[in-house]
């Protein structure tokens, strides 16, 4: 009988470590499985419609640092000639993600039945250094000095009932002026301010990065104050969402918005904590954008970027708000269902808050 002891033995043995095996890889397909951004098993293609302005940075950093492949997912930029075009793209699927900036005609598109969702920050300005922001003429930088002193004078502005309208009209409301003590002059072009300016035609101006660093270093104008002084809030952008991309394919739009965070949080710790990465970030926002001098993405102010994702929902009403008043609104918009912060909220459970 001894000669069958070791036989059995080595049997029970291998038994014992095969049960032991077979739960060591269930137990690591468990843990896999409950990872709520491993990898897809299959890559997913994600489509934005981006026209390389500085507020995809999140998009860009996110691209090119890696972020989307490691949930596996592939991006792929669409551009689109103008929002009337891109919007139903977005409302249809076939576009996933987008940028809109607020205006009339945009709000007019979605309360006419264009379904898009606001997903997350796309753009606001950062207090102290607006991207966005009124600039005055160089040779009357000693004569306007306050809000006050811009009654009478000529202002450019690029677009009527437009988050531009809006942040010139809370300008003039935290001067105590009236609209009809100034002239206003539609310009749409930026360029074509900065040469407004040059050949008087114009007093001050709101311009935008990166136009305004170069005009300054050309002397031809200089920043007025900061338009976070008077509208503080002022949501430029919103990233959009396509209905179907965050219902239909919620796994691929939940692992989307952590690596565009991610991106965004890389973007925060160079231009707004000042943190030295190399240059890599700069370099990425110069390989994307129409500002390749990273020499001056050190000087420009930056677009703000929520590194947590969040909109300043009041302030998009508001502007909706401005608009209806000005009759430049057709239909109503139900915000509730519009603002949809649901996919950050879920991302952020998941990857924790930034620390300002």
């Amino acid at each position: 009988m001894k000669k069958w002891i070791f036989p059995m033995m080595a049997i029970v043995m291998f038994l014992l470590l095969s049960s032991c095996q077979s739960s060591e890889t269930t137990e690591k397909k468990k843990t896999d499985n409950d990872d709520p951004l491993a990898p897809l098993e299959e890559t997913a293609k994600v489509v934005i419609a981006e026209d390389g302005s500085a507020s995809g940075a999140g998009f860009y950093i996110a691209k090119d640092k890696g972020y989307f492949e490691e949930y596996n997912i592939e991006v792929e930029f669409a551009t689109f000639g103008n929002s009337d075009e891109m919007l139903p793209a977005v409302a249809s699927g076939e576009v996933d993600v987008a940028g809109g900036i607020s205006t009339a005609s945009f709000f007019n598109s979605i309360a006419q039945g264009i379904d898009v969702r606001f997903i997350a920050d796309k753009g606001h300005n950062n207090e102290g250094s607006s991207y966005f922001t009124f600039v005055v003429r160089e040779d009357l930088k000693d004569e306007i000095t306050e809000y006050a002193d811009v009654e009478g004078k000529k202002i450019a502005v690029s677009s009527e009932n437009s988050v531009d309208d809006y942040i010139y009209h809370e300008m003039l409301k935290h001067a105590g002026i009236s609209t009809d003590d100034v002239e206003f002059v539609l310009m749409s072009d930026f360029g074509n301010m900065m040469a407004a300016m040059g050949n008087k035609q114009v007093d001050l101006a709101l311009q935008i990065e990166p136009l305004i660093t170069q005009g300054a270093n050309q002397g031809i104008h200089q920043r007025f104050l900061d338009a976070t002084a008077y509208a503080p809030e002022a949501q430029i952008a919103m990233v959009l969402g396509s209905p179907k991309f965050l219902t239909d394919r919620r796994d691929v739009a939940l692992r989307f918005m952590a690596a565009y965070l991610r991106g965004v949080r890389d973007y925060n710790d160079v231009f707004i904590k000042g943190e030295d990465d190399g240059g890599e970030v700069i370099s990425i926002m110069a390989n994307h954008t129409a500002l390749k001098d990273e020499e001056l993405w050190r000087e420009v102010g930056v677009t703000g970027l929520n590194p947590n994702g969040y909109i300043f929902e009041n302030n998009v009403v508001d502007q909706y708000e401005f608009y209806k008043e000005n009759g430049a609104i057709q239909g109503e918009l139900d915000f509730d269902k519009v603002i949809d912060m649901s996919l950050v909220e879920e991302a952020l459970d998941i990857i924790g808050k930034y620390e300002e």
